[in-house]
């Protein structure tokens, strides 16, 4: 169901905000990670080097343990805006992926990779 509910300059708002949330993610993730040459979109986190001694030893575990969820938790909001930049190629972008309506322009603009509305997101919380 293509997304005409929504004005062009509606559309290439969103498409601006999404496609810098890409980049700030991105560096965010170069900052300690490096892609991974196996799986699109997926980084590995790098094991730092401080020197060899216990308490640089201690440093570089305590970072890297760190940056893992840190890591995992970029690569999910990246994804997700890379799929939201899809949908909008698509013709596909705000419509609710549950009930196939339009979603609200404001929960959009609040929450850009938003792929449900409020009411089927409220439904899907409620059940876990």
């Amino acid at each position: 169901m293509p997304a005409l509910a929504f004005s062009k300059e509606f559309l290439q708002k969103i498409k601006a905000l999404l496609e810098e949330e890409k980049v700030r993610l991105t560096s965010e993730l170069e900052k300690f990670a490096r892609k991974s040459g196996h799986v699109e979109g997926d980084y590995d986190s790098a094991f730092p080097q401080y020197g060899d001694k216990e308490d640089e030893n201690a440093a570089e575990v305590t970072e890297y343990a760190t940056n893992l969820p840190l890591e995992e938790s970029l690569e999910k909001t990246l994804r997700d805006v890379v799929q939201s930049l899809d949908r909008l190629t698509k013709n596909t972008y705000g419509i609710c992926k549950y009930c196939k309506k339009p979603i609200d322009e404001k929960r959009l603009l609040a929450r850009p990779t938003s792929s449900a509305c409020v009411e089927c997101k409220k439904t899907i919380v409620q059940e876990m």
